[in-house]
């Protein structure tokens, strides 16, 4: 190496020590200044979240009825709140998937401090985007859309999960729920569709309590990415099951959510809004039925065999799976000797509670179901 060389990057290294002894200097009266903004960042950086989230979300009235996009839209305000890096965005639907952060500022030329980004009808500019901010890694980043749009993000979700980046989706009007919209926009696929996709988490919970457990799953992941789907329509609240058994229960991705009170003889597995259908089949179908509700099939997956045969038991063969869409995935759990009662088919152009009846999502119809298996 020339002596002209070895002065130059001498030169060049005491330039940068310098500014970088500047540049601590600063950082350190900052802190100094700021203490409470100086924790959040010291948090953020090192990925730390509150281990008690779920107790900082507050539980629901046992009668509280409403989608599960507008109880989401209520717990990831509290979760905003205890998460500071929390930020949200939307491709043009804040309005309808209601993750919009009350009081957080939109992101913009004027205000970077936002915690809103309004991405336009960006599906795909807003999945990459979400990866770039997982990739730096100081904020927990979000984004939401309709789910039928979802394959709009799918090489970005693809990605997320290949580089095990924690970005979470907020996917609404999760099924043909949806209605008059038509099967143009009733995502009878979507959901299926995503959970292939390895490390990838799609939870899809059946009640305001399962909506909180699944926002604190997504945000106390940071290995991967999740999906949340939420509804259109109005869900009550299943106030029979613990708002504490419905929370934890969400993180285990699937739990006992009524036990049968005799000899088991059947089990019902469901999801999402169809949940509430096999609470009520379970009841007209006697003692020996138990309900296991399945928000989050990667996470029931991921949990000890022994918790997973506590749940399932191998003996109980009389099975049935309930869900609005295609039920392909269901038969690993229902087995041979169960049966699935999915979608397999597009939707219809009607009134969203038609459409349902008319697909088979009710109680009625799992009950017949579970009766002609013997």
């Amino acid at each position: 190496m020339s002596e002209g060389t070895r002065a130059y990057f001498a030169d060049r290294g005491a330039k940068l020590a310098a500014a970088s002894s500047e540049w601590e200097e600063t950082f350190s009266a900052w802190q100094t200044a700021n203490p409470e903004l100086a924790r959040q960042l010291d948090d953020a950086v090192a990925g730390r979240i509150p281990g008690n989230l779920l107790d900082l979300i507050p539980e629901f009235a046992a009668d509280y009825k409403g989608a599960t996009r507008a109880s989401g839209g209520d717990v990831i305000q509290a979760v905003a709140k205890a998460v500071p890096s929390l930020i949200t965005g939307s491709a043009d639907l804040f309005g309808s998937t209601k993750n919009y952060l009350k009081g957080g500022g939109d992101f913009g030329r004027k205000d970077y401090a936002g915690r809103n980004v309004w991405y336009g009808i960006r599906e795909h500019a807003m999945g990459a985007i979400l990866n770039g901010i997982a990739y730096d890694g100081i904020f927990r980043a979000t984004g939401a859309t309709f789910a039928v749009f979802a394959d709009y993000l799918r090489p970005s979700i693809r990605l997320a999960g290949l580089a095990r980046l924690p970005v979470g989706y907020i996917f609404t009007h999760d099924s043909v729920g949806v209605g008059e919209d038509g099967p143009t926009h009733q995502p009878v696929e979507t959901v299926s569709g995503l959970r292939v996709i390895p490390n990838l988490d799609v939870i899809r919970p059946g009640d305001p309590e399962e909506t909180a457990g699944a926002f604190a799953a997504m945000v106390e992941r940071k290995d991967g990415p999740t999906a949340l789907f939420l509804t259109r329509q109005n869900l009550a609240t299943l106030s029979a099951i613990p708002a504490k058994t419905r929370r934890e229960g969400v993180l285990k991705g699937g739990y006992v959510a009524r036990k049968e009170s005799g000899a088991l003889t059947t089990i019902l597995l469901a999801t999402g809004s169809e949940l509430q259908h096999a609470m009520k089949a379970a009841d007209e179908l006697g003692e020996g039925v138990r309900v296991v509700s399945m928000p989050c099939f990667e996470r029931f997956d991921r949990q000890p065999a022994a918790y997973r045969e506590e749940v399932l038991p191998a003996p109980c063969t009389k099975r049935v799976a309930i869900e609005a869409g295609v039920g392909g995935l269901w038969w690993k759990y229902v087995g041979s000797a169960g049966t699935v009662v999915g979608i397999d088919r597009f939707g219809i152009s009607a009134p969203g509670d038609t459409v349902m009846a008319e697909l088979g999502m009710t109680a009625a119809n799992l009950v017949r179901v579970a009766r002609s298996l013997g």
